[in-house]
């Protein structure tokens, strides 16, 4: 299993994301043995090894199912355990694309977090980058270093336990692998912290002065990218733009065309329903005073259920009654869309700035 490179065949300490519902993913590793134990029924792990990546399981007795994907940075943060706030794919996207991120670039990050963001750089960056990310909080650190190690990205990714903002970003015996020649020399920089303002005068030690270097600053308030702003200014940063993604969901479907004529078809039907409810009431009270009157003498037989044979049995275009399908030639149709009204998902206002060689 790698983030790197993808496998058909599901082995013996694999990472498997097992898609529950939309909402729920859950990773496991594999292991002889264990069961999965959902809402949906009991999945054990035996029975997937051997499997394909995508492939539906079902549960131990037959019931409900689940679908064992392969690991991706994109499924990877709906499904990591949080230790912070996270950078989710629509932010991260932007900004590898932003900060043109690719096979081969050197990308320094501070504030590892959950390592949400780690995963997707490490696997853009691919075998040829490299990523140096740093994580003040040693708890943290831990969990994220044992992470990176057991998913196969202390390849390329570099973590180390350090306080940026006081202390730095430089490495002392930096793997001959991860140094350029230069040292960390990053073409990227990428930092979530609470105040990157502290960070960024220590950056010109650590960053390429070969080639232009582009920054992106994470920072949920504006009192955050003022400050920002200002030190990148006073440490020779240009082109300095403040962005927000709000990404939202948008639906598109089909809406029936309805005129007058509808509205005039809906109104008889609702009128003559009404009236035959009255006549049903009204009978109904009738039999029961007979029954009071003549309790001692067989019932009378019971008014027939009144008839709406003379309503049309059509579609109600106001969405109840008959159920009409999506598209159905019979009707008009015409394509329509719908946005979300709320983001639903954690940003931040991302500070981009750039920083060229000197000469």
């Amino acid at each position: 299993m790698s983030f790197y490179a993808y496998k058909d065949v599901i082995e013996e300490g694999d990472l498997v994301l097992a898609f529950i519902s939309r909402g729920n993913i859950k990773p496991i590793n594999v292991t002889k043995g264990q069961t999965l134990n959902t809402r949906y029924g009991q999945y054990d792990h035996d029975r997937m090894i051997g499997m394909k990546y995508g492939e539906q399981m079902a549960g131990a007795k037959g019931h409900g199912f689940i679908h064992l994907l392969h690991p991706t940075p994109e499924l990877w943060t709906l499904s990591l355990p949080h230790r912070t706030q996270i950078v989710y794919t629509h932010d991260s996207s932007y900004i590898t694309q932003r900060l043109g991120v690719t096979s081969g670039t050197r990308v320094i990050e501070a504030g590892t977090g959950s390592a949400s963001f780690t995963h997707s750089f490490a696997r853009t960056v691919g075998l040829e980058g490299r990523v140096f990310t740093y994580e003040f909080h040693e708890p943290r650190f831990v969990e994220a270093k044992a992470e990176i190690e057991s998913h196969g990205l202390d390849s390329n990714t570099y973590i180390t336990h350090r306080d940026v903002c006081n202390d730095g970003f430089e490495v002392e015996n930096i793997p001959p692998r991860f140094n350029s020649g230069d040292g960390i020399a990053g073409d990227v920089v990428f930092l979530d912290l609470p105040s990157p303002w502290d960070a960024i005068p220590h950056l010109p030690k650590v960053i390429s002065q070969k080639s232009r270097v582009g920054i992106c600053c994470f920072s949920p308030c504006m009192e955050q990218v003022t400050k920002t702003v200002e030190a990148l200014k006073e440490n020779g940063w240009i082109s300095i733009e403040m962005v927000e993604v709000a990404g939202r969901r948008w639906e598109a479907r089909k809406e029936m065309v309805r005129d007058i004529d509808d509205v005039l078809k809906r109104i008889r039907d609702i009128q003559g329903r009404k009236n035959q409810g009255i006549e049903k009431r009204r009978a109904a009270k009738v039999q029961d005073s007979r029954k009071r009157e003549f309790s001692e003498v067989e019932s009378p037989q019971e008014s027939p259920e009144p008839s709406f044979q003379n309503l049309t049995p059509g579609y109600n275009p106001f969405g109840r009654g008959q159920r009409v399908k999506e598209g159905d030639d019979k009707f008009t149709w015409r394509n329509v869309t719908r946005i979300e009204v709320d983001v639903k998902s954690h940003t931040s206002y991302l500070t981009f700035a750039y920083k060229m060689p000197s000469p």
